[in-house]
């Protein structure tokens, strides 16, 4: 049975389509990225699936059973950390366990809770306030939070769009650990196609919006654990990056338009102010004896501006 399915599936905001003829089926297990340009509609899919957003058209399934509303069974990583300012990262982990796990006794929820936050290596900051953390941590501590409630699913939406390059690496690593540690069901929206050949197992491109659908899936058959410095000239990870890149540009030189009508000028030539600011000057000056006017208008053409 599979993890998560969209059945044709579209979704439209105040009349303007986004998503159009979604469909998509994910392998319990596997790890599948959805790649597109900005707009493209990506947040919506991701809502979709999380429950957040119904669809107009067609079904969003899991375990084969209709998606009505959120629930703990797909967890959700948002693009911004969506932290408590005022808890701690341990404290910001806890109100998520506490309402999805609110019989454990507090010893099991403690190690429940450091458990997770010491998957994302922050153990030595669990008491620390979100303020007190880079923008790499509190996508840790959000990453954490996403995992403790232990979801069927995980949905991340461009998780670490928000980072530096040095801290999205280091991250990317992690979470590429972290998912052979779980082997959670994973769907994970990205813009960037190296991240989407170094985490999934396959991925998916989606057509510049509106109205966006799938293009052709794109496999990642690359060996795992997957070592950043060898992908990068690896014969398999240069050619698949290759094909995406361009299915991807050739999307978008495809989603320009161009005039069909031929814009016509108004036949009229422009106007000399010059002239104007002149004549204007002259009729304030009131009646002109003969011979004045010529005397005037060489005054003012020869006035400094």
């Amino acid at each position: 049975m599979n993890a998560l399915e969209l059945k044709n599936v579209s979704k439209s905001f105040a009349g303007k389509n986004v998503l159009q003829d979604i469909n998509l089926t994910v392998q319990p297990g596997e790890f599948v990225a959805v790649i597109g340009y900005s707009g493209s509609g990506k947040t919506t899919l991701i809502s979709l699936l999380a429950g957040l957003l119904k669809p107009e058209t067609g079904e969003v399934l899991q375990d084969g059973l209709p998606v009505s509303g959120p629930h703990p069974e797909r967890g959700i990583v948002f693009q911004n950390y969506s932290l408590l300012p005022w808890l701690t990262v341990k404290e910001n982990v806890a109100l998520a366990v506490e309402q999805v796990f609110p019989n454990l006794r507090a010893a099991e929820q403690q190690a429940h809770i450091m458990k997770y936050i010491n998957m994302v290596k922050l153990g030595h900051a669990a008491n620390k306030l979100p303020k007190q953390l880079s923008g790499g941590m509190r996508q840790r501590v959000s990453l954490a939070r996403g995992l403790s409630i232990e979801p069927k699913v995980l949905l991340l939406d461009e998780p670490l769009s928000a980072l530096d390059a040095l801290s999205r690496a280091t991250l990317q690593d992690e979470i590429s650990e972290i998912w052979l540690q779980t082997k959670k069901t994973v769907v994970w929206i990205t813009n960037d196609p190296d991240e989407a050949i170094l985490l999934a197992d396959r991925i998916l491109p989606l057509t510049p919006g509106p109205g966006a659908t799938f293009g052709p899936s794109f496999a990642v058959d690359l060996p795992r654990p997957r070592d950043r410095k060898k992908m990068m000239h690896h014969a398999g990870f240069q050619k698949l990056r290759s094909e995406l890149v361009t299915w991807l540009l050739d999307a978008k030189r495809r989603d320009f338009t161009t005039l069909s009508k031929k814009l016509v000028l108004p036949d009229i030539l422009p106007e000399d102010l010059s002239t104007v600011n002149n004549l204007q000057f002259l009729n304030r000056r009131g009646p002109r004896r003969r011979g004045q006017e010529k005397t005037e208008q060489l005054e003012v053409h020869s006035s400094p501006p």
